[in-house]
């Protein structure tokens, strides 16, 4: 379950306990991270609007309201032959892996994963930008083909150390290619420039024994036959009000080939709905979604909003099992072992 970073600070001041240790007080057993660009985007926070930082791609981030926004694209107006020349900072690999140190100390009681995205073409935009990343697409595409071919290389070196290196029990892709009406290039395009480095990538994982789930918001479902080709084992995070994106039906469909995670409705259901509907939606999901025994792992559709009332948090996790109360009891053991901790 990912929450916004103000949903976070209010169930830390709730719970009174440390933002940092929220998920553990709400049951989360998946520790993991970033090391790839998501971890300049996510894992960099910055105190104030206006701050920011240039990551090792030469990406320009500046928090805006809750989330670093790119606010330069090293590549934006570059020429192709200054496109091509650009190099992927492979040098930077030991660091970018560090986060991961103290989340695989965490492996005798969490269940470990790395994240390696953005893996292709959203790698690519942030580079780039959005528009001239689609006219490359549609007017380039050879370019468009080594791109995507360098950034697969970054994130099948990193993906590659990591598996070595950490005792991980999934690995973490993801490419938002889609956006809530549809795919951002047609079926046939993302076949032939995206799918083969995905492939490279998900391969990674499957030669080390991992599962291997692959993040894309949006309205996906044209693709989803050839994710479960290419070996993807979980499909996250089921943005249940686009097209073709219903939790059951992808069940029904897809469910003896592929495990789902999230499809709690975060746009409509979760901030406007009352406890008991929440709940009641909630249990229909889970049950719908586990009817031969397994294959989904609850989550939100997306970050838990702010608008959500706590109530309503209360419910969704209580129809999973874990009640109010069981929440604080956690909470106070955190602080209980916090003050211990204390010199």
């Amino acid at each position: 379950m990912w929450f916004h970073p103000e949903t976070t600070r209010r169930f830390a001041a709730l719970l009174e306990i440390p933002a940092a240790r929220v998920s553990d007080a709400m049951g989360n057993d998946v520790a993991m991270t970033w090391v790839n660009n998501n971890y300049a985007m996510e894992g960099i926070v910055h105190e104030r609007d206006g701050e920011g930082h240039t990551d090792a791609w030469g990406i320009t981030w500046v928090k805006q309201g809750p989330f670093n926004q790119i606010a330069r694209f090293p590549l934006a107006s570059a020429p192709r032959e200054q496109v091509l020349a650009y190099r992927f900072p492979v040098q930077h690999a030991e660091a970018l892996l560090q986060p991961m140190v103290p989340v695989a100390a965490r492996a005798d009681s969490m269940f470990i994963g790395c994240d390696v995205s953005p893996c292709v073409f959203e790698m690519y935009w942030r580079l780039r930008g959005m528009e001239a990343s689609m006219l490359d697409v549609s007017a380039d595409p050879d370019l468009a083909d080594v791109m995507f071919s360098r950034c697969a290389d970054m994130a099948v070196l990193l993906a590659e150390e990591a598996c070595a290196r950490f005792p991980l029990d999934w690995l973490w892709t993801g490419d938002d290619v889609a956006s809530q009406q549809a795919l951002l290039m047609s079926p046939a395009m993302w076949r032939r420039l995206i799918k083969p480095h995905l492939a490279r990538i998900v391969a990674v994982g499957k030669a080390h024994g991992l599962w291997v789930a692959y993040h894309c918001c949006g309205a996906l479902r044209p693709i989803i036959p050839d994710l479960i080709e290419i070996g993807i084992d979980v499909l996250n995070p089921i943005q249940a009000g686009c097209p073709g994106m219903d939790a059951l039906d992808l069940k029904q469909t897809f469910g003896r080939e592929l495990a789902f995670m999230g499809g709690v409705d975060t746009q409509g259901m979760l901030p406007t709905a009352s406890p008991a509907q929440v709940r009641r939606a909630t249990e229909r999901l889970i049950e719908a979604m586990t009817a031969d025994g397994g294959g989904y792992i609850l989550a939100a559709s997306h970050t838990v909003p702010p608008e959500t009332p706590d109530d309503n948090i209360f419910a969704m996790y209580a129809a999973a099992g874990l009640s109010r109360a069981d929440i604080f009891d956690r909470a106070a053991t955190i602080r209980n072992r916090l003050a211990q901790q204390q010199p």
